[in-house]
Parts: structure tokens; C-alpha cells; sequence
């Protein structure tokens, strides 16, 4: 804890505004980008989808947060979701968690710059952040639940990044899973 308040930027508005703008330009953008996505393509994709959200936060680890989550189905053995995170001072993300009971091919996330996170804390960032700072490569394992994490570079012009996070999407919602293993 600092022993002197920091009154230059409490009282610097131009910040405060900036980052509020910011904070507004995100919310436009995840729901353009929910907007552009049906459920009816959800559910192709994923029977038991619940659809779309936005989540918002202010303190993950510190910093505000978007959360974009499409299909929204949570279950560690049989859930589905994709997950969009944009996290002020660390960056946008693309999060794709199946659960253990899904097989979906590994080599289409692969070829889009995916890399596999850690499935006992899918829902946790920063340990994902840990998780593939400390394992820089990236062996497939032999398991059916997988999280794939992808750090995405998003463009200042809001329509490019729009354009960008659609074809995000879209690649995601045409892989089609090998099995579904019955339980």
C-alpha cells in the first residue's frame, strides 16, 4: 500500500473518460458480434446450447473485463462453450472448452493458432495465462476435454475487429465433433 494518494490521476478525467469509452467501444463490440451469431447456429453446433451472454467485471486480478460466452453450457464432463475475454492491460482472448465427454478433432484448432490450456480450472484466465506461459509447447494429451486458448490481435478500426471476431467464430461453429461418448 502507497503511504500518498495519487490525486493527479483520480482527478485526471481525460483517463477516466478515455478508459470509460473504451469500456463502452467492448460492450458495442461483444454485442455486435453475439448479435451476428443465431441460436438456431448455436444449436447446430451444440445441441444443448443456452445461448449467448455478456458478462462484465472490474477486478479480474485488477483489471476490468468483458466476457462474451456463446452456447453457455458449464458442465465439466459434458459442457460446451466459447468464450470471448477482453482484459484490460492484458488482452482479447478466445477460450473453446469441451467437456470430457466431447471429442472434437484437435488439428482445426491447432491450424488457427490455438494452444491448450489447463481443463481442471477452464474458467480461470489467469491460471490459463500461467499455465501456457509455463508449458510453451504444446502436446496433445489423450483426453476428450480440452480447452483451447487463443490470444487474439484485435485491430483498432472497430469494423475489422468485428470482421475478424466473426470469422473467429464462424471457423469454431464448423468443426464438428468425431463423437459424443455416451455415458
Amino acid at each position: 500500500m502507497h503511504n500518498e494518494l495519487d490525486l493527479d490521476l483520480w482527478l485526471d478525467q481525460s483517463l477516466i473518460q478515455r478508459q470509460n469509452q473504451l469500456k463502452t467501444d467492448f460492450l458495442d463490440l461483444f454485442e455486435q458480434l453475439g448479435n451476428s451469431v443465431t441460436n438456431e447456429e448455436l444449436t447446430q453446433f451444440f445441441s444443448n446450447s443456452k445461448g449467448k451472454k455478456i458478462s462484465k467485471g472490474n477486478q479480474l486480478q485488477g483489471s476490468p473485463y468483458f466476457v462474451l460466452d456463446f452456447v453457455r453450457d458449464f458442465e465439466l464432463d459434458s459442457g460446451c462453450n466459447i468464450r470471448f475475454v477482453s482484459w484490460f492491460g492484458h488482452g482479447l482472448f478466445c477460450c473453446v472448452f469441451f467437456g470430457e465427454n466431447l471429442k472434437f478433432p484437435s488439428q482445426p484448432f491447432l491450424d488457427a493458432g490455438f494452444k491448450l490450456g489447463n481443463t481442471h480450472s477452464p474458467w480461470d484466465l489467469h491460471s490459463q495465462m500461467e499455465w501456457l506461459e509455463k508449458f510453451r509447447t504444446n502436446p496433445i494429451p489423450e483426453q476428450s476435454g480440452k480447452l483451447w486458448i487463443k490470444k487474439i490481435l484485435l485491430p483498432a478500426n472497430k469494423k475489422q475487429g468485428l470482421q475478424l471476431l466473426s470469422e473467429e467464430v464462424n471457423k469454431i461453429l464448423q468443426v464438428k465433433p468425431i463423437s459424443r461418448i455416451k455415458i
